[in-house]
Order: C-alpha cells, then sequence, then structure tokens
C-alpha cells in the first residue's frame, strides 16, 4: 500500500507560523499521539499505510489549546467572526479555536454544520450563533478529498453565509479539489512536515 498523494496545487503555511514554538509542539504532539502506522481504508475509500487520528490531538487536554493557536496564527490576516465545520471532526478544531481566541481577547463564535438537517425541534442545519450574513471559516481536522469540508461550504453558503477560506491542520490531498472550489486554502501542515 503506497501514500495517499497530495494534490496540487498545495497550500502554504506561512514560513513565520513554522517558526514559533506552539507549531512545533503541535507538530511533535501529532507526530507522537496521533500517526497511526498501519494499514488502513480512509473515508473516501483510499487506501493508505498510515493514519492520522487527529482526534487524538485535538481532545487531548495538552494538545487542544496548541491546535487554537496554530489555526490562529495561520488565519491571522484573515476577516471573519465565526468558525467551523461539518461534525465531526471540524467541532473541537473550532472550539479550540474559540478559546483561544478569548484568551486573547477576541470574539469567535463557533458553530457546527450537521450532516443532514434535524427533523425535529428547530430543523437546523448550522448550530450554533446565527452564520446568515456573516464571514466565516471552514476548518477541518485533516482532509484528503475535501468532501467534508466541502459539504460544509455548501451548507454555510445556503443559510447566507460568506465562507472567507477553508482551513485544515493537516493536508492530505483536498488542495486541488478546494481550489477547484475557488476557495482560499490554508493547511498547518504538510504530511512532509509529519516525516510522511
Amino acid at each position: 500500500m503506497t501514500k495517499t498523494p497530495t494534490a496540487a496545487p498545495v497550500p502554504a503555511t506561512p514560513a513565520t507560523i513554522r517558526e514559533t514554538a506552539h507549531w512545533q509542539a503541535l507538530r511533535d504532539e501529532i507526530m507522537r499521539k496521533a500517526v497511526v502506522r498501519q494499514p488502513v481504508v480512509l473515508s473516501s475509500g483510499q487506501h493508505a499505510d498510515f493514519y492520522i487520528d487527529l482526534r487524538r490531538v485535538t481532545l487531548d487536554g495538552h494538545a487542544a489549546p496548541l491546535v487554537g493557536q496554530v489555526l490562529l496564527d495561520l488565519t491571522a490576516d484573515l476577516d471573519y467572526d465565526a468558525v467551523g465545520g461539518l461534525t465531526l471532526g471540524a467541532d473541537p478544531v473550532a472550539l479550540a479555536m474559540l478559546h483561544t481566541a478569548a484568551a486573547r481577547g477576541r470574539r469567535l463564535d463557533a458553530f457546527i454544520v450537521r450532516k443532514e438537517q434535524k427533523t425535529h425541534g428547530l430543523q437546523r442545519r448550522i448550530e450554533g450563533p446565527d452564520v446568515r450574513g456573516r464571514r466565516v471559516l471552514a476548518v477541518e481536522d485533516t482532509s484528503t478529498t475535501g468532501g467534508s469540508v466541502l459539504t460544509a461550504v455548501a451548507a454555510l453558503r445556503e443559510a447566507g453565509a460568506d465562507v472567507v477560506a477553508v482551513a485544515v491542520i493537516v493536508e492530505r490531498g483536498a488542495a486541488g479539489a478546494i481550489a477547484e472550489a475557488g476557495l482560499e486554502y490554508r493547511a498547518a501542515y504538510q504530511l512532509t512536515d509529519l516525516g510522511l
């Protein structure tokens, strides 16, 4: 089994972020806790000889705050006031960013995009503060094909949000699909940053 090829173009990670202690610390946490070297079938149906289980990082009490720091730094030049994506991978990423933003004195709301609209209660597809008319950042923990985050983007646009960009912790091959969708794409880490 081979590694999943990375689609071109590959999003750039600004050199200044790579120089920060928290970028390096999060990379170490990912390599130690999230990289599983065994054959797997990804949600895209593709086969790979390793798996990156980022929930082992985004739900870890030590590593999650680093996620918020790195993703906020990665998107510091973008104008947005809410962050989220398709449940489940995006949820802890958005919350880490919300809490880190608050610690930095910035107001940032989070939202959750359901895979399907609720059939009871308020029957919402997007949970949390209303996104209509707001500039939002769509996030995901990692993306191979872009399917999950692009599903979230479609739901956000349908709800009246202005999606300013897509950001992920680890880019695994979705760059081409996200570029084809006309979206700016940011990734904190490439597979090569993780020795993969």
